[in-house]
């Protein structure tokens, strides 16, 4: 990578302050949609577009993932504090969400889905996955304050 495109000095803080916003923006969505998926799994099933196509209520299933959304909004928003974590914590959290996404695709190659499906989900599931890597790649590029 050149000089020039990597951030310097001065440009550091606003990009890690971005990352940092986008991060925490994701760590509230996360939780807010796990906590939705474990109070109401009815309403989350009938609510979130595109879910009812994928096979029958199944309030077990739901809350699974529901949990699965909790630790995922708790790594980023932990990660967004504790900066020495943070790679760690969003890529974890990312690991998961990208692996997702993924799934998404295998339906369509596989012909379970049509590709339209792709486009409505992207929201919700494919840029989370997008966010969140080029979160973990900032992470791990971007030094760690020194402890006393």
């Amino acid at each position: 990578m050149s000089a020039r495109a990597r951030p310097t000095g001065d440009d550091r803080p606003v990009l890690r302050q971005l990352c940092v916003s986008f991060a925490m923006l994701l760590g509230v969505l996360g939780l807010l949609n796990g906590s939705y998926m474990l109070i109401s799994p009815v309403g989350w099933y009938f609510a979130v577009p595109g879910v009812t196509t994928t096979g029958p209520f199944n309030q077990h299933f739901i809350r699974d993932i529901g949990i699965i959304f909790l630790f995922i909004g708790a790594a980023f928003l932990i990660g967004t504090v504790r900066q020495q974590m943070r790679a760690v914590l969003w890529g974890g959290a990312t690991l998961w969400l990208a692996c997702h996404a993924l799934f998404h695709f295998w339906e369509v190659a596989a012909g379970i889905c049509g590709p339209s499906v792709l486009l409505r989900d992207f929201p919700a599931v494919t840029l989370p996955a997008l966010i969140g890597a080029g979160l973990t790649l900032f992470a791990l590029r971007d030094p760690a304050p020194a402890r006393p």
